[in-house]
């Protein structure tokens, strides 16, 4: 083996710490600069050169200090007495000009560093019991904003972001999107949500939730997939004692189990393409319906809680319902993982058992004292039997949701029912055909069309139908091109319904948030289903984990939904009744009643378009014909 030269070996262990950074470059020079001022100390002691003539020689430590000013402050030699002195002086002031010179340069280089790092957002985040959102997109303003609303009872909240995005940027867009943040504090970083190193900067350990949607791009699945892989599977995770809280959004049903697998217990999924078909569905069949799920959805009114009451135990569901002035029970959760809403209604309430709320805030739940609920038993009536009407269904538009659209109708609408879908797309008609024959309940005809183009509305006749909904063609353009299409195509609606009288009801889907507010117009049953409900349905869970298996048994046509009946279903409209004989009106025939709905303001935007859910029980309100009760019911 050929011997390497000494000079090699030391070249190669000072190229070795030169590599480590701007660090060990101070540190060099550091030693660089006390050998030569110690090499001119030791001169002046040994030559017994004095600082002036005259004076006695100073010690080694005083000619050090002496030599190390002069290379501090050039100066300081102007004052020098002595050949000798000054020679040495001249010396160290020279040697400490280059030496302070690039010292300072890599002073400055090294802050600048730091500055563009803390720029950058790569700095350790030190937070614990935080939010961490890992991702950028439209949905983070949603998920954020709810955040903020969630945290106003909290004094410091902090929301900590990872995503492959500018640090400026990301806060520069908050700002501006979000606006004020009240007690939260948002904090940004730069990094990559599946790279482990990036993720440990912002110590998803110590969180209390960590919210994944899916990201803008080909196949979002998989790298949410991947994102709950390295949290989970982290050499640096926390202990298995302590399960991470992870909801992350699936767009794909076919990656649901793949992702249920990698995350066990300690994610809660949202699959998204199939909540947007359901309400969509719904909100479409039932005018009304989409402002009841908005206030359940986000935390601007009111919410779903869980409540543990002992005073309750021993006491059937269905005495319970009225025990609640302000707030209405809606379910029972038996055991972790279990639950039922609206259960039956000579279910017993048991020691384990926890009640599920609706309510403005936990702290609102409180049981009432009085057993004299003021219940009118006179008007209470049994509906007369209702004939199942079959409807006519309208679909304009195609993307990857629409044979799920299809498949949740079918689920709804009554024997002989029919659904007529018009949109550009080439696989569509091939789909359609392929589904007819899992189809119960309603036959699907296809017509190859140009939505946006009056002269095919008009060919539909689009007031013979009962209901429409409009869906974006997501798959094959931007968002504001899709959303561009679908405004145009519900103008065309609307003047269509304003000059024929049309009664149907119009459930539009829409990419942009922004774009919904500008086609929002005063018609409750005009509802804009966007990605916001996702935003707000991970928003939810990522406060409470059991919300999750809630929205799954409220949004599943299986099982109870939530539903607008007609009040005279329950009473005699025409006279003045309290809540409780609603309530009560409900509870005979196994229904929830939760709310109700007034004709006379559906069109007032002010007046949330005549909706009140979770009324106060005891308030007094003249029911007339038109109006509806908003239950949960199984069918």
């Amino acid at each position: 083996m050929q011997k390497v030269p000494m000079s090699k070996r030391l070249r190669y262990a000072f190229d070795n710490t030169m590599s480590k950074g701007t660090g060990a470059l101070i540190a060099w020079l550091g030693l660089a600069s006390a050998l030569l001022i110690g090499l001119a100390a030791l001169i002046i002691v040994i030559a017994k050169i004095p600082p002036a003539p005259g004076e006695e020689p100073v010690s080694f430590w005083e000619a050090f200090w002496l030599g190390l000013m002069r290379t501090l402050d050039s100066g300081t030699m102007g004052g020098d007495e002595g050949t000798g002195f000054r020679l040495v002086g001249l010396g160290v002031t020279l040697a400490g000009v280059f030496i302070i010179s690039i010292l300072i340069g890599l002073l400055t280089s090294g802050i600048e560093s730091k500055l563009d790092d803390l720029r950058k957002g790569r700095s350790f985040v030190v937070e614990t019991n935080h939010t961490v959102i890992l991702g950028w997109g439209p949905q983070v303003y949603s998920i954020i904003s709810e955040l903020v609303l969630a945290n106003e009872n909290q004094r410091d909240a902090c929301v900590v972001i990872l995503a492959p995005k500018d640090k400026v940027e990301m806060e520069d867009e908050i700002r501006d999107k979000v606006g004020d943040l009240k007690t939260t504090r948002i904090v940004c970083r730069t990094g990559n949500p599946i790279d482990l190193a990036d993720l440990e900067i912002v110590n998803p350990h110590a969180s209390k939730a960590i919210i994944i949607p899916a990201p803008d791009m080909d196949d979002p699945d998989t790298n949410v997939i991947k994102s709950i892989l390295a949290i989970t599977n982290n050499p640096n995770r926390r202990p298995v004692e302590q399960p991470y809280h992870i909801v992350a959004e699936i767009r794909n049903r076919r990656n649901f189990e793949v992702a249920r697998m990698v995350g066990k217990d300690e994610v809660e999924l949202v699959l998204a393409d199939d909540l947007i078909s359901r309400i969509t569905v719904q909100t479409s069949l039932q005018s009304g319906l989409s402002v009841v799920y908005t206030d359940l959805l986000d935390f601007g009114g009111d919410e779903i809680y869980f409540s543990t009451q002992p005073a309750l135990v021993g006491k059937t569901f269905g005495e319970a319902v009225h025990l609640f002035e302000d707030s209405a029970l809606i379910g029972l959760r038996y055991a972790p993982g279990k639950l039922a809403l609206n259960p039956p209604m000579d279910q017993r309430i048991e020691a384990d058992h926890q009640l599920i709320m609706i309510t403005e805030d936990d702290d609102r739940i409180r049981v009432s004292g009085s057993s004299d609920f003021g219940i009118n038993a006179e008007v209470i009536r049994d509906p007369d039997f209702k004939t199942m009407i079959p409807v006519r269904v309208l679909i304009l538009g195609w993307n990857r949701r629409a044979p799920s659209v299809l498949q949740e109708l079918d689920n709804y609408l009554f024997k002989g029912s029919k659904i007529v879908l018009v949109a550009e797309s080439d696989d569509a008609a091939e789909v359609i055909e392929r589904q007819n024959a899992g189809l119960k309940q309603a036959q699907v005809e296809f017509i190859a069309g140009d939505i946006t183009d009056r002269a095919v509305l008009n060919e539909i006749n689009a007031p013979a139908f009962q209901h429409v909904i409009l869906l974006s063609y997501s798959d094959d353009m931007d968002p504001q091109q899709a959303d561009a299409r679908t405004l145009v195509t519900l103008l065309h609606l609307r003047d269509i319904s304003d000059k024929k009288r049309a009664g149907y009801s119009i459930a539009t889907e829409m990419l942009d948030i922004q774009n919904r507010d500008l086609a929002a117009v005063t018609r409750s049953d005009d509802f804009i289903v966007s990605n916001k409900l996702v935003s707000l349905m991970l928003t939810q869970i990522s406060e409470n984990k059991e919300l999750s298996l809630v929205f799954e048994d409220l949004f599943d046509p299986e099982g109870s939904e939530m539903y607008l009946k007609p009040i005279g279903d329950y009473i005699a409209p025409g006279r003045a009744v309290n809540f409780h004989t609603i309530v009560e009106a409900a509870r005979r025939k196994g229904h929830v009643a939760v709310g109700y709905r007034l004709q006379g303001s559906a069109a007032s935007a002010a007046q949330a378009y005549g909706v009140h859910l979770n009324p106060k029980k005891s308030e007094q309100v003249k029911f007339e014909e038109g109006d509806r009760v908003i239950v949960l019911a199984d069918n």
